[in-house]
């Protein structure tokens, strides 16, 4: 039976997989405004670390947050954190809304091979899919900032974790509350193989993962740089959202402000894009690992000039603080021993001190065909092609990032503005939410997300407990009943999410062994609907207690989550 796209949304909103994100745009943001609904976040502002941040400029504030989120968080990406789908399942799920074509252009496991690093790699065997069938894929889903901390009762783990959306949702979030920076100035940007942020401070800040890359970092040529610069140099942008509204490479309607994305594109430009100094050239070669062989670097010892390839100078780079790039390079070439150095030029490769002139006092412009040309006859060499170097020269200096086209889009302007400003309380911002659900998709996403069952329909949240909890389901497999029943009455009674309504999905109280009451009945709920698909089930939610029927057994389970009396109705 078709369901509805909003009961699927909806839905979607409380199990949040990459897969449901793509489909799905508007909950990207509806889990950042989660996160900022959060009284975990507003905790952090209690922290010693953020003492006096206030009075710090905007960028030492977001560094100052981005320390606190490198201290407290991992990047994860296991495969059995929150289990595995097929293909056949979420095309089935999803086939009213994008068609297998399509999904195959925009998704790493649909057959997506943008990156030509991964491609390279094999991606099945590069996130340990290989020693499955072909159709399967993982559910990959990205977790609430509850759900990041509560990493740490999984073993092997000692702190919080997340996956790349559910760090830079939480870079988002934590960036307004407690670093201060306003809304509009935050942009989330998603590719088929990661998710990053754009912060319009300063030249601007790019998220990635748990560091932060100003556009100095960006240019530097490190290696740290060249990760981040990935999926930008070689992946579509599939979407970028907003505090206004989003828009999709694969949708046709965009509800981003026009003028707010047009900004954001001009912004992301100047930061990708540099002229070429003596700095960059040389950053381009710590950058071009294959080119260095290619090069060689002038260096007078005792007054007589030496010769030493660029490899090696690169080479001794790496295990010292000194950088060829900078005012450090004399010191740097102090450091090398002075049997690396031949007393003649290497061969017929470069010497980057002529080249580094010529960028020095030529006057170039990188764009420009004839001083490409120049630069070419520069680059001449045996050993590499000079039109080759200079089209990764000019890819280096100036990345085009492949954005969903505004031309193409119809842009609209239906839904009302968020309103949540600096200096409201988050009692406030609840309340501001609350009172336009009914006018912004976002604020009544943002409820499924933050999965506050009474405020919200109880249906996506059964609905997504006990079709995408496959994790339990693996885990239970060799458990009789009452040794399950036994095992899950055991758990602590506590559930991850500290507030009156809001439970945990069954797999999260599977994996972080631990629930309330009404979590640990869906739990058993989801378990023995996989046994018994047949089976009637329904749980009562009373005061203190939620009561789960499944067929003629009947499991009591106290609990103290506040919840108003519903019951759920599990599907079969």
């Amino acid at each position: 039976m078709k369901r509805s796209r909003d009961l699927e949304r909806k839905s979607a909103a409380a199990t949040l997989s990459d897969m449901e994100i793509f489909i799905f745009p508007e909950l990207l943001y509806s889990l950042v405004l989660a996160n900022i609904m959060s009284p975990r976040l507003w905790k952090w502002r209690e922290d010693p670390w953020f003492d006096g941040i206030d009075k710090m400029k905007p960028y030492r504030r977001i560094t100052r947050t981005k320390q606190y989120i490198m201290d407290h968080y991992t990047f994860n990406l296991d495969l059995d954190t929150w289990g595995l789908t097929t293909k056949e399942k979420e095309m089935s799920r999803f086939s009213d809304f994008v068609n297998r074509e399509t999904l195959s252009q925009s998704n790493a496991l649909f057959g997506y091979e943008g990156d030509k690093y991964y491609f390279d790699i094999d991606i099945r065997t590069h996130f340990g899919l290989n020693k499955y069938e072909g159709n399967v894929i993982p559910y990959w889903k990205t977790e609430t900032v509850e759900a990041m901390d509560a990493f740490h009762f999984k073993p092997n783990y000692s702190t919080g974790a997340g996956e790349c959306v559910s760090l830079s949702s939480l870079y988002a979030a934590a960036f307004f509350v407690v670093a201060g920076v306003p809304l509009k100035d935050i942009y989330l940007l998603a590719t088929p193989l990661h998710s990053q942020n754009f912060v319009d401070v300063d030249d601007g800040i790019l998220t990635n993962n748990r560091r932060l890359v100003t556009k100095n970092m960006w240019f530097n040529g490190t290696e740290l740089s060249a990760q981040a610069r990935r999926a930008l140099e070689h992946e579509q942008v599939t979407v970028v959202t907003h505090e206004s509204g989003c828009i999709h490479v694969i949708y046709d309607d965009a509800t981003i402000d026009r003028r707010a994305y047009g900004h954001f594109s001009s912004r992301l430009q100047h930061y990708l894009c540099a002229n070429l100094t003596v700095e960059l050239l040389d950053n381009f070669l710590r950058h071009s690992h294959d080119l260095q062989k290619c090069f060689q670097l002038r260096w007078p010892l005792h007054g007589v000039d030496h010769y030493i390839g660029m490899d090696r100078v690169f080479a001794f780079e790496e295990s010292g603080p000194y950088s060829v790039s900078d005012n450090t390079r004399a010191r740097l070439m102090g450091d090398i021993e002075q049997e690396e150095f031949q007393p003649g030029p290497l061969g017929k490769s470069i010497v980057l001190n002529d080249l580094e002139d010529f960028v020095r006092h030529g006057n170039l412009d990188i764009q420009s065909p004839l001083d490409q040309a120049r630069l070419k006859a520069k680059f001449a060499c045996d050993c590499m092609s000079s039109q080759q170097a200079i089209e990764r020269l000019i890819g280096f200096c100036c990345v085009k990032p492949r954005l969903p086209k505004a031309e193409s889009k119809t842009f609209s302007a239906s839904q009302e503005p968020l309103g949540i400003e600096l200096g409201m309380t988050r009692d406030d911002i609840i309340r501001r939410l609350d009172a336009i659900r009914n006018r912004n998709p976002f604020a009544d996403l943002a409820f499924y997300a933050y999965r506050d069952l009474n405020r919200t329909d109880a249906e996506p949240f059964v609905l997504g407990a006990v079709e995408r909890s496959p994790v339990s389901i693996a885990g239970a497999r060799d458990l009789d009943l009452d040794t399950l029943t036994a095992k899950i009455r055991a758990m602590p009674e506590d559930s991850i999410y500290d507030e009156a309504g809001r439970l945990a999905q069954p797999d999260e109280v599977w994996n972080y062994g631990r629930g309330d009451g009404a979590e640990k009945a869906l739990l058993l709920a989801n378990i023995l609907r996989n046994r018994e698909p047949n089976q009637e089930m329904k749980i009562e939610v009373l005061a203190g207690e939620a009561v789960l029927k499944a067929g003629a057994k009947v499991y009591r389970f106290p609990s103290q989550k506040g919840l108003k009396p519903q019951v759920w109705t599990i599907p079969s």
